[in-house]
This record gives structure tokens, sequence and C-alpha cells, in this order.
């Protein structure tokens, strides 16, 4: 458990890769798998190899991931000045609203067209997605589309710079409330405790909108995986103790029982 965690390039040639255009813009897509489909958005600074790992993991256990690459270069090695200068360019980027509360960024709309598709390709129920830091408030934003049923936000990090938000406009949120209540549905969300980017207060202004639609849980930081050289902050990549009995692997479990009761 305490042994330096190591990141390797990774190829991703177990992936096939889709060039897929929406609304006018085109972007590749990495997708693998068979059964209901999962939107897996990756964090800074891009798809990497732990964030293909937990993709490879919900293929396992049934289901077909759609992978879009929105930022980096996908397989590279997370390094400092690599995450530094992706953040960099995801900020000033028209895609992302990087530092706005109450305003959904504009890729989400692409996104949305991505999660109709796959449902269309893949079947089942439904559609599941998960975002990660940086992209993580987007698998809420995702439930403007009708195929989406099991959003799983981890550590969502916008806006950046304030310690509560949403990132999401009003009447986009009063819509995905009226959605959650008419169709008895739930959001997942996973944090760690002191995580800079992901404050409490986040939680907090998602469990004030939903009630007990938003499951908000926030592991202690002492449970994050050690020897990363980063503080506790993603869940289900980098500061993940993959063991029975840990609470980050308990949310791993728990993120895929979600998938399976409402996409299967």
């Amino acid at each position: 458990m305490s042994e330096e965690l190591l990141i390797h390039p990774d190829p991703l040639r177990d992936f096939r890769m889709e060039s897929l255009t929406f609304l006018g813009r085109t972007k590749d897509v990495y997708v693998l798998g068979e059964g209901p489909a999962v939107i897996v958005m990756s964090e800074i600074p891009g798809i990497y190899q732990l964030v293909a790992d937990f993709a490879r993991r919900l293929c396992a256990e049934g289901f077909t991931v759609w992978m879009p690459h929105m930022f980096g270069e996908a397989g590279r090695v997370p390094t400092t000045g690599y995450a530094l200068a992706s953040m960099a360019k995801a900020c000033i980027s028209k895609e992302f609203y990087a530092f706005s509360a109450n305003q959904s960024s504009p890729i989400v709309d692409w996104l949305r067209s991505l999660a109709r598709h796959a449902h269309e390709q893949s079947g089942g129920k439904g559609v599941g997605a998960i975002g990660m830091c940086f992209t993580g408030n987007f698998a809420f934003n995702l439930m403007l589309e009708p195929s989406v049923l099991a959003p799983v936000l981890s550590q969502p990090s916008l806006p950046l710079g304030k310690k509560g938000g949403m990132h999401i406009a009003p009447d986009e949120l009063r819509c995905i409330k009226a959605r959650l209540e008419d169709e008895d549905l739930t959001v997942l969300g996973y944090c760690f405790e002191g995580d800079s980017f992901c404050k409490k207060e986040r939680f907090d202004d998602y469990q004030a909108a939903l009630g007990d639609r938003f499951k908000g849980t926030i592991l202690a930081a002492k449970s994050a995986r050690p020897g990363t050289g980063q503080p506790p902050h993603s869940v289900v990549t980098r500061h993940l103790i993959d063991e029975d009995g840990e609470p980050t692997r308990a949310a791993v479990d728990e993120i895929i029982a979600f998938y399976n009761l409402r996409l299967k």
C-alpha cells in the first residue's frame, strides 16, 4: 500500500478510437467494452494510464466505455509541468467556463450529443457518466440529456477558485431537479476531506439544491493512497487504494453497483 505510485505511458491500444462530429465539432473518443454505455471524462491533464485503467475496470463489469479526448495528449504520463500546461490551456479555452458558478461549459452540449449517440450504439436502459476534477461537474450537467440516468461526480472542481458553486445555469438546474424527482434518480459525489479543489462547501451546495437526490461521500484524507507526491484528490485514480476494506475501493464498488442498478 505504501510503495511509490508508478504511472507509465499508455498507448490505449485495446481501445478503438472514433472521431465523432456533433454540433459541428469533431473530437476523438476512445471506446471499449460491451454493454450499456458509460461516459468517462478524464481529469487534468487528460487521459492517462490510471483513468484508462478505471475505464477498463468498467468494461470488465459489462459496460461500454466512451472516453472523450478533451484536453492534453492521450496516454501521456501526467507530470507536474504537463498538468499545469494542460490546466492553463483548458482555462482559456472557449469550450470551458472554468471560473463560472452559474453557467455550464459549452463543451457539455457536445458531451450530451455523445451520450445520446453512445446510448443508441450500446443499448441498455440508459447511460452512466463520471467526471473527474475539472470535468467532475459535467456528469451532472449531462442529465439534460434524457438517456443519462447515472451521474457520478468525482472531486468536481469547477468553478475554480470558489469554495462552493455547481457550475450550472439556474434554468438547467431547475430542469434537472424536476427530472430527478419525476424519474426517481440520484446523483453520486465523492471527494476527500481537505481537498483544495473540491471543498466541502461544494457538496453542501449540491445537497442544498438536490436534497436526498444527492448522495455525497467525503472520504477521510488518511484513506487516500500514500506515495503519490500529491495531497488527497483523485478518488478513483491516483489516490485509490485498490484493496478490500479500503474506503476508496468501497467507493469504486459503489459506483459500479450504481451503474448496474440504473443501466442494466
